[in-house]
């Protein structure tokens, strides 16, 4: 049949396919980011790359996917494991020759800040939370009150700094310099890691920048910290159309078994698990969120 218009027919055809099966249209996956990083409780299991992996590996797998996107809400938390998510995405954008947008919601701020630098654009509401570039740690003196309620402490280590910085014992200068030397390092690889993801970006001076102060999403937009003002949805119907789809990667594997991170949190929480340890996670996330007045 010469001249039979077959490009109209199965352009017919594709129409009548389900939205998931049409090459059409554009498809970026959603990884949601949101908790403390590393700190754990029974019912919010912080980030960590184990816990992160499978979902960022799915999204970056995702058949036809035009972009992958980071929904980002994040105070921050363990430096070695922002610093270990922020490597996982940047290997799979670059092994898949994806681009990644982040979009920080309430708040992406100190190691939070550094998942988002693995993106090649950040996008933040005008009243997000932005940057604490800097390393905070923190803990409490408690030999006062062990030795007013009558408490011996005994303590047996092998190695003459292996107790640095206990609660339980007075606090020592030379401790806390050490502590100061190593908080002094890891800042140093966090400022970096921002130079040289936020290449030509930055606009303010390094000392304001790198001082662990935080911002609005507008001011940081002024500073060169993110890209744009703007909400995922807008964003990327924005970018790839009205039609584009945006499919949630959960952190459930194949048949809706939970990964290992998770269940696990769930299984302590049926099994009683040691609540004081909880108790004391949980109180820490909650002081984290709060610096954030959040």
């Amino acid at each position: 049949m010469a001249g039979f218009p077959l490009d109209r027919t199965f352009e017919k055809l594709g129409s009548l396919l389900p939205a998931s099966l049409r090459p059409d249209i554009p498809v970026v996956p959603v990884v949601r980011l949101s908790g403390v990083i590393g700190i754990s409780t029974p019912l919010k299991p912080g980030l960590t790359v184990a816990s992160v992996a499978r979902s960022l590996d799915r999204a970056f797998s995702t058949g036809r996917a035009r972009a992958v996107a980071l929904a980002i809400n994040s105070p921050g938390g363990s430096a070695a494991q922002s610093h270990l998510i922020h490597r996982r995405i940047r290997s799979l954008a670059e092994e898949k020759q994806i681009p990644v947008i982040a979009f920080i919601e309430d708040v992406g701020a100190s190691g939070g800040y550094m998942i988002a630098c693995a993106a090649d654009e950040i996008v933040c509401d005008e009243s997000s939370i932005v940057g604490s570039i800097g390393v905070v740690g923190g803990s409490f003196g408690l030999q006062g009150l062990i030795k007013k309620i009558g408490i011996e402490r005994r303590l047996y280590t092998s190695g003459e700094r292996k107790a640095m910085l206990d609660p339980f014992l007075p606090e020592k200068p030379e401790d806390v310099k050490r502590l100061k030397a190593i908080q002094a390092e890891i800042h140093q690889s966090f400022s970096a890691l921002v130079k040289n993801r936020r290449n030509g970006k930055l606009a303010g001076p390094e000392n304001d920048l790198f001082s662990g102060e935080y911002w609005t999403g507008k001011r940081a937009l002024e500073l060169g910290l993110v890209d744009a003002i703007g909400d995922l949805r807008s964003v990327l119907r924005s970018r790839f159309g009205e039609e584009v789809r945006t499919p949630l990667i959960s952190e459930r594997g194949l048949f809706g078994r939970r990964i290992p991170g998770i269940g696990a949190a769930v299984d302590r929480l049926q099994g009683g698990g040691d609540l004081a340890e909880d108790m004391i996670s949980a109180i820490e996330a909650r002081a984290i969120w709060a610096r954030f007045g959040l």
